[in-house]
């Protein structure tokens, strides 16, 4: 018997069904070793020997296949078609001698396939390999150098920088970019411009619009007009009219297709056209391929197989016809630095297979669709503009204004697929067709107008871009992207709103603090440098330890140096670089402040950033005499006149109490010294932002609450409405339900908030995640649902009362009631049986007391059952 392994349960089985009964499919379920997270891992003193260990979900898969090998003579490894498949071979190799379970007389092979397709396994079976060793070592090397770098920086930011989660070699660069484009955006100063506008009238009678190009004979530049008072006479030269055709100028455009995908083209377009983050494209692409849907999605080639070729083309030449087939197979070859093009691109195992013909669900049908459009579209014909020029001059020769237009004369390839833009698809098509006009023709003015217009500042980094950049730096692999992604946002140094990648407060301090003391670290040649020789490891030709000995000798006396950094010299370093961030010299309106440094409250001291046991904040230079602090942000000044004790805003018309604004852990509240117990009510969120602007009236509602709404139907027992650390709601004894708009809080209505009670009373949820089932799989074969839900701790399949974590490298929402039942029937066997109850030691018999009657020995207790 032949052993083959595979890295996942879904490709074991797609291939199980290529081989025959000499062989059997079993799955290491990804890597089965790796480094424990904890120092010592990797030894640089020891020649940079690293611990693996296996947890106990692995050491289960290795026993597996370690009794499998009992029956077999020879192993076979196909897994993965790069440098994480071979290194998960490599372990398992490594694993087995461990064990002593790979015997002399055991054949141990290699096999790789681009695609899970009966022909690529047969052909892959019949061509087999030993384990390619330098690879491995590209492998430990980059495994090795990460380690050292996370567990070697993020112990610094953590004692230097309290708050800070981690450091990483790609992650923090990864960082850097995100924070260097926000600050550009913040110190951007949009300049004002204007343009002439006009709209004439041809002789067919077709309106089209045109734009001042030259005044005077200059053509205008962007800034030529630079104020209203310049618009308005270039406006008034325009308006003379009498304008007449003065050239005409009609030329071919040409547009080629754009290649098949690579991983992080994959990862760009699936975030332009479908709104995919990095890790969801990466996950429903793990599960096409494991279905031998697509060939493998981790790849920099750009070019694919002579049979794909022939097959594209083969259904471009039955389903479009001859006119988009062209003349000669298009080939291509990558633009991203550091391309290794080893393998296919990602591209559809079947052309055959159109995207309306797969019944995939979700996102592998819309990921699948795209694949399939954009592989085939890079074999189609170019697609044909024309794009025409028309000048006119006024009367006076004064003015002379340029319409443009661009024509499609031949779609090509476009009619099957447009590439996507990180600022919107298809801005080239924007211009429309022109009227057909010659020379010396004349056009009436209709009406002619000045536009005001203001510089933009550089666009927020979205997932799509920012892999893009990386590419092009020459920073991370595909492999890496995804999990870069996760991880920035994971740790809080990133937030996404819409798709714009917006930094944190803590992820701006992390990069300010590298970028002060290891600047060589985040220094984008530096790390491109870093990949470079990792590649050049895998080639055969660089020592993977003498790389890590030269990388070390210098990272570790870096690190050494640190060791006497005195906090107060990290604080003088971080108000250099962030303050122009932290202390704005401009309001939100514009208008600049004085000195924006000074304490708003004493008015007297300095504020400055500080380090506390959370992180950093503000503070006065005054301390302890001024309490003022605030958060360490922009912001952070909208809790900024708050007295530490509080600010008056006047008396409770009832109770004749003074009441106070205050700030907490949560942000401004409103309090009233109402006996021993003070009185206290939350703001809203949006009036937190401006708590100054709250008037008297609005917090002696506010101190009203929480309201009483009325009283429930079934026991009588009030329901109150009131703001929390969450937001408004609703409660009913220990039942809380969220309401949509803070106003609800002093409006909603009995009827309405005893159906939000039930509501959440028949849906309880785990905390704010909600239990409504995020998907209904279907029933087990005892008839009981599976369901998928958003657990705390990641998403899960339910039944009854079995919960089963789904594993990273499936969708949730792709996940088959095949694979939920597999899940939960292996979670239940795992499950420890109850057993019985040991029975208590007998009590030892205490010494007798002298003079005293010995003591009585107890009773042995009983057995007891569950």
């Amino acid at each position: 018997m032949k052993l083959v392994v595979v890295e996942s349960p879904a490709k074991a089985k797609t291939i199980n069904k290529y081989l025959g009964k000499d062989y059997k499919v079993l799955a290491s379920y990804g890597h089965i070793r790796d480094l424990p997270s904890k120092n010592g891992s990797v030894d640089p003193d020891n020649d940079f020997d690293m611990i693996w260990e296996a947890d106990s979900k692995s050491a289960k898969r290795i026993s597996d296949i370690a009794n499998s090998l009992k029956d077999a003579d020879t192993l076979i490894l196909a897994t993965d078609p790069d440098r994480e498949g071979e290194a998960i071979s490599w372990h398992l190799v490594e694993a087995l001698k461990k064990r002593r379970a790979l015997k002399k007389d055991i054949h141990v092979e290699r096999v790789v396939f681009n695609a899970i397709t009966k022909n690529a396994v047969t052909t892959a079976m019949e061509h087999p390999r030993q384990i390619d060793q330098e690879l491995v070592d590209a492998y430990l090397a980059r495994r090795a150098l990460d380690y050292l770098v996370g567990f070697n920086l993020s112990p610094v930011l953590w004692r230097k920088l309290p708050g800070s989660r981690s450091a990483g070699r790609v992650q923090s660069v990864a960082l850097r970019i995100v924070c260097d484009r926000e600050n550009e955006i913040e110190l951007f100063r949009p300049q004002e411009y204007w343009n002439i506008a006009a709209t004439l009238r041809a002789p067919d009678g077709t309106d089209f619009e045109a734009r001042l190009h030259a005044l005077d004979g200059d053509t205008l530049k962007k800034f030529t007009l630079g104020n209203k008072g310049d618009a308005d006479k270039a406006l008034e030269i325009v308006q003379a009219g009498g304008y007449s055709v003065s050239s005409v100028e009609a030329k071919p455009v040409k547009r080629n297709p754009p290649p098949p995908f690579i991983t992080s083209t994959l990862q760009q377009e699936a975030s332009r056209k479908l709104g995919f983050g990095a890790k969801r494209t990466m996950q429903a692409a793990q599960k096409l391929y494991e279905e031998g849907r697509i060939t493998y999605m981790r790849t920099d080639g750009v070019n694919m197989a002579e049979e794909a070729y022939a097959a594209a083309r083969s259904m471009i030449q039955s389903n479009y016809g001859a006119r988009y087939l062209p003349e000669n197979t298009r080939r291509y070859s990558s633009k991203a630095k550091n391309a290794q093009e080893a393998h296919e691109a990602v591209r559809p195992t079947d052309f055959n297979l159109r995207p309306e013909d797969y019944h995939g669900d979700g996102d592998l049908k819309k990921l699948y669709t795209l694949i399939w459009r954009r592989a085939v579209a890079s074999q189609m014909e170019t697609a044909l503009f024309e794009r025409t020029t028309i000048d006119l001059a006024s009367k006076d020769k004064r003015a002379t204004l340029r319409a443009t237009g661009q024509v499609l004369v031949f779609d090509g390839f476009i009619k099957l697929y447009t590439e996507g833009h990180d600022a919107g698809d298809d801005e080239d098509d924007a211009e429309g067709r022109l009227p057909r006009m010659e020379q010396g023709q004349h056009a009436d003015l209709l009406k002619a107008e000045a536009n005001q217009s203001f510089t933009a500042p550089p666009p927020r980094y979205t997932e799509a871009s920012l892999v893009k950049r990386l590419e092009e730096l020459g920073i991370g692999r595909p492999s890496t992207y995804a999990s870069t992604m996760s991880t920035l946002e994971d740790r809080g140094y990133v937030r996404i709103e819409g798709k714009a990648l917006i930094p944190e407060d803590k992820g701006r301090l992390v990069t300010a603090f590298l970028e002060n003391f290891f600047s060589r670290y985040v220094e984008y040649d530096f790390t491109a440098g870093l990949e470079e020789k990792l590649d050049v490891i895998s080639d055969g030709k660089l020592d993977w330890k003498a790389f890590l000995h030269e990388f070390w000798k210098q990272f570790a006396a870096d690190i050494d140096g640190t060791k006497d950094l005195r906090v107060s010299a990290v604080l003088d370093a971080l108000n250099e670089t962030l303050g122009a961030y932290v202390f704005p010299r401009q309001d939100a309106d514009g208008n600049p402040i004085e000195n924006p440094r000074q304490c708003p409250l004493c008015k007297e001291g300095e504020l400055s950033m500080k380090l506390g046991r959370f992180g950093a904040f503000v503070g006065c230079s005054r301390h302890p005499e001024c309490k003022f602090t605030r958060q360490f942000s922009a912001d952070g000044d909208a809790a900024a006149a708050i007295n530490p004790d509080g600010n008056e805003i006047g008396i409770h018309p009832e109770t004749r109490e003074m009441i106070y604004l205050k700030t907490g852990r949560f942000g401004p509240y409103v309090e009233m010294a109402n006996g021993e117990k003070p009185k206290r009510a939350s703001l809203t969120k949006a009036e937190k932002e401006k708590p100054q602007e709250l008037t008297l009236e609005r917090a002696v509602e506010l101190l009203l609450l929480p309201r009483e709404v009325g009283r429930h139907p079934e026991d009588n027992e009030p329901i109150l409405a009131n703001f929390g650390r969450f937001g408004p709601y609703v409660q009913h004894g220990k039942t809380y339900a969220n309401l949509k708009d803070p106003a609800d809080v002093f409006n909603i209505g009995l009827n309405r908030a005893v159906a939000l009670i039930e509501d959440k009373k028949a849906n309880p949820g785990r905390g704010r995640g909600g239990a409504t089932p995020l998907k209904e799989l279907g029933n087990h074969a005892d008839g009981e649902p599976i369901q998928v839900f958003a657990g705390r701790y990641g998403p899960y399949v339910k039944h009854g009362k079995v919960n089963a974590t789904i594993p990273k490298e499936i969708a949730p929402d792709t996940i088959t009631l095949e694979q939920a039942i597999e899940l939960v029937n292996a979670r239940a066997a795992a499950a420890p049986a109850k057993k019985k109850a040991a029975p208590k030691k007998k009590a030892a018999p205490k010494k007798a007391a002298a003079k005293k009657k010995p003591a009585a020995k107890k009773t042995p207790a009983a057995k007891t059952e569950d």
